[in-house]
């Protein structure tokens, strides 16, 4: 319940809709000409959106962005409701989608490949039903690792408070950009070093080629940059270098190809054995995915997943005749967010929690490869109103499910009970996220206390809509080569790994490393890397495995100290440490 409500109030889901939903008729300026270039493609959208012309709609969208005002007030509230109501039907299909494709290849990653998932792992050591969760809690290993994270968390939360107190600098980002200000090295930019305690516990878990591969393509990422510096690529002329927006769009796009293609014969066998025909026995397997007649429960929910995703196809191409959005942009655009999907959840299920790919999204993408004109002005408007869920995808669902899924295995759950579970809590936690920044947003105001979000989700979605629609250009053959080229790279890797075992290079470590996802963590996996590295050279997995504690205390520790403060800073009003950024 908890894990399902924090996806849909966290940052890229609910919030960005707030971002959106009144923004272009409160920011129809003379200088921006909204209603000049693209109002009149709105009009398929206008049941999405929060309107002048709508009963009330002007009040409710003064006191939405000025604040001062009662959400409940039937005034402000009924602008709102109509939109938000779609939204959430809208939501909620694409979720459901989401979970009957994690329904299908649970058993693949879950059983049949025994995937890391290094974020389950501290909750199945703490509530293991078998018993075995006793020693995890005596273990010594596990309380110094949670000692020094506590210790960490103590000090630096002291000194925000008390500035005489020392400071661990290092611990979140300590930025080298200012000890590099001579050309080319001053290219870099902004390269933080952050040990974050959590990350680096969770490192632990990943294999070591893919925790290499994560770092070191992010240095390799800040040396091309200097490269370019050095050979004049980022000159005025040469806009857009170094292309990372083109280079993780092509990355994410073949990875997602790769991951569903090692898919196929669990799709193919869920069709054929699981969804519609009665298996091949009683006992005993049936095929290599390892059914048997006794699972008729999970042939259901095949089923069920099944006739889910064909109800969800059906309602996407309604909806998609109704905003008015050319059939072709909708098959590529909702077909590049189900490759995304299904690829982050890889990723998540590999390496755990950082998949902020900030430079991916389906709308970039079709620009990128086929140009304003050819997209068309409605379409591309259409699709500028549905990017508040494809900004950014920390808060994506579908990583979620598949992890729900992997607990109840470990902790033998029902998994029926588990999925009607999922979408109970999907229900309500979109009813109190939608209420919550209701609330929030009619009290504090849009562009006062609550500014963030609730701003810079407009501006991206229409500001760049609109200088596309001003000044249409054609696609360049630049940028569309860095696309296909992180495509080849990312085919590569994975072509080297799957000939060689001594390969060292993981392709989602390429992928990670260019679109935002590393920034923040590449440091804290080359510390976790070469301690494993070291731990198993000279220790073998078993002295790897009985450090397991420790670093399973390390992620315990940063994330109790952590709540410690979140919950002492709002009881005193107070600005206090956080643990992450």
């Amino acid at each position: 319940m908890l894990v399902v409500g924090c996806v849909l109030a966290g940052h890229d889901l609910i919030q960005n809709l707030f971002g959106i939903i009144a923004h272009a008729d409160r920011y129809n300026t003379p200088e921006r000409k909204y209603d000049v270039t693209f109002f009149q493609y709105l009009k398929p959208t206008s049941f999405l959106l929060v309107q002048d012309k709508d009963p009330g709609g002007a009040d409710a969208i003064k006191a939405f962005y000025q604040g001062g005002a009662n959400w409940a007030d039937p005034r402000y509230l009924y602008p709102f409701l109509g939109p938000l109501t779609w939204w959430t039907i809208f939501l909620s299909v694409l979720i459901v989608m989401c979970l009957c494709i994690s329904i299908l290849i649970r058993r693949a990653w879950t059983e049949n490949e025994k995937l890391a998932f290094p974020i389950v792992q501290l909750p199945l050591a703490m509530t293991n039903p078998s018993g075995r969760s006793l020693p995890f809690w005596r273990s010594k290993l596990m309380w110094s690792g949670f000692g020094v994270a506590a210790v960490i968390d103590f000090i630096n939360g002291m000194h925000y408070l008390y500035p005489s107190w020392p400071y661990l600098a290092q611990v979140k980002l300590f930025d080298l950009a200012p000890y590099m200000t001579q050309r080319p090295w001053n290219a870099i930019g902004w390269t933080p070093i952050s040990m974050y305690p959590f990350a680096i516990g969770l490192a632990y878990f990943l294999p070591l080629d893919l925790a290499f591969s994560c770092w070191f393509f992010y240095v390799a990422r800040k040396m091309f940059q200097i490269v370019g510096a050095v050979q004049g690529w980022d000159s005025p002329s040469n806009l857009g270098f170094p292309f990372f927006e083109q280079q993780s769009s092509g990355a994410w796009i073949a990875l997602g190809c790769v991951v569903v293609w090692g898919l196929r014969s669990q799709f193919r066998s869920a069709w054929q054995k699981c969804a519609w025909t009665g298996g091949a026995g009683r006992t005993g397997r049936t095929d290599g995915t390892g059914w048997t007649g006794s699972d008729g429960e999970e042939r259901r929910q095949y089923r069920m997943a099944f006739m889910g995703l064909g109800a969800g196809v059906v309602f996407l191409a309604w909806f998609s005749w109704k905003t008015a959005m050319s059939s072709w942009v909708a098959l590529i655009f909702f077909g590049l967010f189900f490759l995304l999907a299904v690829a982050m959840t890889r990723v998540r299920a590999e390496l755990g929690a950082p998949h902020e790919i900030f430079f991916v999204n389906p709308r970039t993408v079709l620009v990128t490869l086929f140009g304003i004109n050819t997209i068309g002005a409605q379409s591309l408007t259409t699709t500028s109103v549905l990017y508040w869920y494809n900004r950014c995808y920390r808060c994506h669902p579908m990583p979620n499910h598949i992890e729900a899924f992997k607990l109840a295995e470990g902790g033998r759950m029902q998994m029926g009970r588990l999925i009607a579970l999922i979408a109970f809590a999907t229900v309500i936690a979109t009813i109190c996220a939608c209420w919550a920044n209701l609330q929030v947003t009619f009290a504090e105001g849009a562009t006062s206390k609550a500014v963030g979000y609730k701003s810079w989700v407009g501006f991206e979605s229409f500001d760049r809509l609109n200088a596309w629609l001003q000044t249409p250009t054609k696609p360049t053959w630049t940028p569309q080569a860095y696309v296909v080229g992180g495509a080849v790279i990312v085919l590569a890797l994975r072509m080297m790994r799957g000939a060689f075992l001594w390969w060292p290079f993981h392709p989602a470590g390429y992928a990670l490393a260019v679109s935002f996802a590393m920034d923040y963590f590449w440091f804290a996996f080359f510390v976790s890397w070469l301690i494993k590295l070291v731990i198993v050279r000279f220790g073998g997995m078993k002295t790897h495995n009985g450090g397991v504690p420790f670093f399973l205390g390390l992620t315990l520790g940063d994330y109790v100290c952590g709540s410690l403060w979140a919950i002492y800073g709002p009881v005193n009003g107070l600005q206090v440490y956080k643990i992450f950024i």
